[in-house]
């Protein structure tokens, strides 16, 4: 329900009431601009786009810190959404109200921050402001969101090197032999430590040369779900599993598998401390997550699919695999070509013949 009448003082009243029968006015110097305004917000509540104008006068601090106490994520997501809002996105917008925030606004913030952080880092300032005005196009806070069009600084991540066969195996001889199976079970499983850490000796199968994947030790010494909550099953190689027993024979364990010399869970700190001092007796510069590269090129090269590589490893799509892994795929161009002339060659071509001499 929508009018215009004129008042006294020469002004013209819009007045319309919204979907909860609250009733909001504008006055202006002419009659068209007030059937212009009431044209605009008819539009809005026709297509489910109506906003209230107050809702928009709450602050970006205000919405976001409610945003972020509303999040049900993993300790590792609320880490990065608490340090981008406080350390980036609060402190250049949080006084300013929902309602005025523009793309350029955005974008200025995207490129202030570029000058500073990372590209992945930008990206994770901004994929949390993204998620915040997409919450509040939601609760019809804001009409549309203000992150739309917005340039982002391109990757420039290094293609991954993997390490050699020869390095992981210095390390396995270089860490005390207490963690010499350690070492090696990652460089068969491609586990990530937190997942190795968190394994307890139930968890592997001798018998059908397994271990079951479905918890993680983290770095403040707790357990919880492993990185995206999906359980997963990993085979293992007979090498793998005779480095296990012996481990298990020379340092049994009723409860985790890999433990310090106290018998208590190996911690993620004293591991870290294990193999930086074996990297500075070997001279090898990988990390631990290099033994997960090092199953990954493996598989790779030995001709395993993007899927099978992608569910070993536990990623959550084919798009990472595929992202983190692409370059290392051999023969491509190769392969096609040997495709191509397979199909369209007969092998009792003598054509075909005369190019393969």
């Amino acid at each position: 329900m929508a009018s215009i009448s004129k008042l006294a003082s020469g002004k013209w009243r819009a007045r319309y009431y919204d979907e909860g029968n609250k009733q909001h006015a504008r006055h202006f110097d002419r009659k068209t601009d007030a059937q212009q305004w009431l044209d605009e917000v008819t539009a809005t509540l026709v297509t489910g786009m109506y906003v209230d104008p107050r809702a928009g006068r709450v602050t970006v601090r205000q919405y976001a810190q409610a945003w972020e106490e509303s999040q049900v994520v993993s300790d590792g997501t609320a880490r990065i959404i608490d340090n981008a809002l406080r350390v980036h996105i609060l402190p250049a917008l949080g006084d300013r109200q929902m309602a005025t925030i523009l793309r350029s606004d955005v974008q200025g913030l995207v490129k202030r921050l570029s000058e500073t952080l990372q590209p992945g880092s930008v990206r994770n300032v901004y994929d949390v402001l993204f998620r915040v005005m997409a919450a509040a196009v939601d609760d019809k806070v804001r009409p549309t969101s203000p992150c739309t069009r917005i340039a982002l600084p391109k990757g420039t991540a290094k293609e991954i090197v993997p390490p050699t066969t020869a390095e992981v195996t210095a390390m396995g001889d270089t860490v005390p032999d207490r963690y010499r199976a350690l070492v090696m079970f990652l460089a068969g499983s491609g586990l990530r430590i937190g997942e190795a850490l968190g394994l307890n000796v139930s968890d592997v199968d001798f018998l059908r040369r397994q271990v079951r994947v479905e918890r993680q030790h983290r770095q403040d010494n707790t357990l919880g779900v492993t990185k995206g909550h999906r359980p997963r099953v990993v085979p293992l190689g007979n090498i793998v599993i005779a480095e296990l027993a012996a481990h298990l024979a020379e340092y049994p364990s009723d409860d985790a598998l890999f433990t310090n010399e106290l018998g208590h869970r190996l911690a993620y700190r004293q591991w870290k401390t294990i193999w930086n001092e074996a990297r500075a007796k070997t001279g090898v510069g990988f990390t631990t997550h290099g033994l997960r590269h090092f199953t990954a090129s493996a598989l790779i090269s030995g001709g395993a699919s993007v899927k099978q590589v992608q569910t070993l490893l536990g990623h959550a799509s084919a798009a990472i695999t595929l992202r983190t892994y692409s370059h290392l795929w051999p023969g491509d161009e190769d392969r096609t070509r040997d495709v191509m002339d397979a199909v369209l060659s007969p092998k009792d071509s003598p054509r075909t013949e005369a190019a393969s001499t």
